[in-house]
């Protein structure tokens, strides 16, 4: 069986390719069928959404978890260590880099081509709103990336755009689709907004204009842009999400538990102590005082019904008492939504906004609305108790959304947690270190000198990250950079990205 859409040649350094069958979609066709003359974008669109929900609901999934340091490494198993300890080497990334371009890019490019030819414009709208979220992805994890020379078959090394330029081309675009578009306008089969029409698209599409923007705040005057938004409210009121297209079926569950929780697979992921003792407040005798209750949403208890969180850049190889039965994972089920963009998220940026160029009142409500957003994404109560322990702070603004929003994403997004600890500087780096925590010798863990609501250098860092610091990016992914004679010269994990300097 082949799928129902053709992909063209695609020209990102990677050389030409067709995919293999989706794993998520059992949409075929039979092989004696019409080709591509008779396929529809309602027929592209759920292929390429499954592609983007392959990649940003498993690999960056796990890769953010590790580097904001929600997860750390399974007893005894070594799959993800690198990350665990700050690392990503060229060729890890280069499938999800490949898969983006080619079975996302380029399927939509097809889309958008023939919905523009036939003025359907509620599914270009709805093509280049993904379009503007896969681009973003793709700088967010490197810096640059082609755009301008992109998914031209006829360059077969295109050249890598500077980040900043792409973001303000993918808002250039947003804002061209939503100039053509009306509410009531038909949008192809998609799986994210199910009922076919634009208004839910263009909420979704102004919401990710206000992230663009918040993302290129610090290095560029967006504040009037970011105004008028904020001042239309026309955001999306619940979390954008692919949450009703997965089934307890083999290769119809969702990526990360498909890839990582399945019956069958091995667990690689645990929690990390700096999520878990930032959720739990202990008291000087370490007695526990106050759990967070989303806590309970995001993580399981271990085996023993107790919430332990384990240290980056080590698997406790050998020990005796640390095994994998010590320490809590990932709540992580069949149908895990991939979540696209909150409401938390959105609060928060507009809480961020106020602070950094309103009021203090405006600040402190969408701070509130943010949490009460995080509290009814994990289904959990106790909004007032949470922000009576942790009111907004006028005076230390940035530092109390930033770790708000870390501990929000915490079990709904880590890549974008990993991006806002980029850009907002916090959570920041604690005096202590990982090594402080665990003593192989003797086998011992003590987790008293770790400050909530910080960072920790991991055992055993990455050299070339180090120690107190982040990994700010990806190295240019292999599959691009072995063949693109235009891959630029790469400038180190440690340099941030554009919008994070």
């Amino acid at each position: 069986m082949k799928k129902i859409f053709l992909l063209s040649a695609f020209t990102v350094g990677i050389g030409l390719g067709v995919a293999s069958c989706d794993s998520y979609l059992d949409i075929n066709q039979d092989p004696n069928s019409p080709s591509e003359e008779n396929v529809t974008t309602g027929m592209i669109m759920p292929a390429a959404e499954m592609s983007i929900a392959e990649r940003y609901g498993d690999f960056l999934y796990i890769t953010g978890g590790y580097f904001a340091q929600y997860f750390a490494q399974q007893f005894g198993t070594s799959n993800y260590i690198g990350y665990s300890r700050f690392e990503m080497s060229p060729t890890r990334s280069s499938g999800t880099y490949t898969q983006l371009y080619q079975e996302v890019l380029n399927n939509l490019k097809n889309i958008n081509d023939r919905a523009t030819a036939d003025e359907d414009w509620g599914t270009s709208l709805a093509a280049t709103v993904l379009r503007a979220f896969t681009f973003q992805a793709l700088v967010d994890c490197y810096g640059e990336t082609p755009y301008s020379e992109a998914l031209d078959p006829n360059n077969l090394t295109p050249a890598y755009d500077d980040g900043q330029a792409v973001y303000e081309g993918i808002l250039a675009e947003l804002d061209a689709a939503l100039s053509r578009v009306e509410p009531s306008a038909d949008v192809c089969t998609n799986f994210l907004f199910p009922n076919q029409t634009a208004d839910s698209w263009i909420k979704f599409a102004k919401a990710l204009k206000l992230k663009l923007l918040m993302r290129m705040s610090n290095v560029k005057d967006v504040q009037s842009e970011v105004a008028a938004l904020i001042s239309e409210n026309d955001f999306p009121t619940s979390d954008v999400k692919w949450a009703d297209c997965w089934s307890d079926e083999a290769e119809k569950r969702s990526p990360l538990y498909s890839g990582e929780f399945a019956p069958g697979m091995q667990q690689n992921l645990v929690a990390n102590l700096s999520i878990i003792n930032t959720m739990q407040v202990r008291d000087d005798l370490g007695n526990i005082v106050y759990t967070d209750p989303r806590l309970a949403a995001f993580f399981n208890p271990n085996t023993y019904g107790n919430y332990e969180g384990s240290i980056s850049g080590t698997q406790y190889a050998g020990t005796v008492i640390f095994n994998a039965n010590f320490w809590c994972l990932p709540a992580v089920a069949y149908d895990q939504p991939v979540y696209l963009l909150t409401v938390a998220e959105i609060e928060f940026f507009i809480a961020e906004y106020y602070a950094r160029y309103g009021s203090a009142t405006d600040a402190a409500a969408h701070y509130a609305a943010a949490i009460e957003a995080s509290f009814a994404t994990a289904g959990v109560y106790g909004v007032a108790e949470y922000l009576e322990r942790y009111p907004y702070d006028s005076d230390n603004s940035i530092q109390c959304i930033g770790v708000a929003k870390w501990v929000a994403l915490s079990g709904v997004n880590p890549f974008e947690a990993w991006c806002e600890i980029r850009r907002l500087k916090y959570p920041a780096f604690g005096t202590a270190q990982g090594d402080d925590f665990y003593n192989n010798s003797d086998d011992s863990f003590d987790t008293s000198s770790y400050v909530p609501g910080t960072l920790y250098t991991p055992i055993q860092v990455f050299g070339q990250v180090g120690a107190n610091q982040l990994l700010q990016r990806f190295p240019y992914a292999e599959s691009s950079s072995s063949r693109n004679s235009n891959v630029p010269e790469f400038p180190g994990y440690t340099v941030p990205i554009f919008w994070a300097k």
